[in-house]
């Protein structure tokens, strides 16, 4: 899989030479060695992640409702009315799959960020299929959980998102933040931030926040394909805060090899949307530049439990900073 996302530009040769995680060196090295299975449910079920981040003092989206059971499918109205937007999403879902975003209704026209009206019927259908476990991991009984939309800072990232709220990707490996990326939404991506979905992923620097390459569809752009936007302009505010905030969630989940998905709203800064226990390789297309240098290096440190998330975040600006800022 990783192999073809670079082989438009590179040989096989080249791409160990990059230092390319291939996914069954991520399996098998990382994910299976760092990863405690008994700790999976912290991060694959997001009611438990919401509980683990807020007992250690994580800004998280507000939880307005959660839905268990087919008979309280009916009293979804009752919960959704008093919020002019908000998102359902499955508990255990995965690569954004169930993910229904509204940003304003009337109780009777409920406006997905396309425009296109949903009916109540039309979201009570949805929670009993996330309630199915159509959308869930492994396809197992799930919950709905409905949740406040983020209120991000439309000046500073105007342009390059369509139609939806632009998200952070953080590999975290021993606490130290050691790739990133951010994931822009398209109308491609029917407005999410889902890369397999078509939305934009542009690499960041480790150091600054600061754009360094773009990708979609995982080959090379410059320009949002919506909105023109020069993606090489974005960089993202309160960038030190963030990486501080991803970098705490080793400690909070005990968890050795994660993906921290991060978003910036404009009245509490960055917020944590979740955590992934198997992160994807395209943050590598994304950023032009492999894990395995990175990943490589925090290994030879041997045991680093007496740093701070503060001290491992000034390492990692130090040692992965980005040697072309885009």
């Amino acid at each position: 899989m990783i192999k073809r996302l670079f082989e438009q530009y590179t040989s096989p040769f080249a791409l160990n030479k990059m230092g390319i995680m291939g996914m069954n060196q991520r399996n098998i090295a990382y994910i299976s060695r760092y990863n405690p299975r008994r700790l999976y449910p912290l991060v694959d079920d997001k009611l438990e992640t919401k509980r683990i981040a807020l007992e250690a003092g994580v800004t998280v989206p507000e939880l307005i409702g959660v839905i268990e059971y087919q008979h309280q499918v009916a009293g979804l109205l009752e919960i959704i009315k008093d919020w002019p937007g908000f998102c359902i999403k499955p508990a255990k879902g995965s690569g954004g799959k169930g993910i229904v975003v509204i940003v304003d209704h009337d109780s009777k026209n409920f406006l997905k960020p396309s425009g296109h009206p949903e009916s109540i019927y039309d979201l009570e259908r949805h929670v009993s299929n996330i309630l199915a476990g159509l959308f869930s991991l492994g396809g197992k009984p799930d919950v709905a959980v409905i949740a406040a939309l983020i209120n991000f800072d439309d000046e500073v990232f105007h342009g390059f998102s369509y139609e939806g709220v632009p998200d952070s990707r953080v590999i975290v490996f021993k606490g130290f933040p050691v790739m990133a990326m951010m994931r822009l939404s398209t109308e491609a991506s029917d407005g999410k931030a889902n890369l397999h979905q078509g939305a934009v992923g542009v690499g960041l620097d480790i150091n600054t926040g600061r754009a360094v390459r773009a990708v979609q569809f995982n080959q090379p752009v410059r320009y949002h394909p919506d909105t023109g936007r020069d993606l090489f302009e974005l960089e993202v505010p309160n960038w030190e805060h963030l990486l501080n905030l991803s970098s705490s969630c080793y400690e909070m989940s005990g968890m050795g090899y994660i993906g921290t998905d991060m978003v910036l709203d404009k009245q509490h800064g960055p917020m944590l949307l979740e955590l992934n226990a198997r992160p994807g390789l395209a943050i590598q297309t994304a950023n032009g530049a492999g894990l395995m240098p990175r990943v490589r290096k925090i290994e030879k440190m041997g045991r680093i439990i007496t740093l701070t998330p503060e001290e491992r975040v000034a390492y990692a600006r130090k040692e992965f900073a980005a040697e072309v800022q885009g």
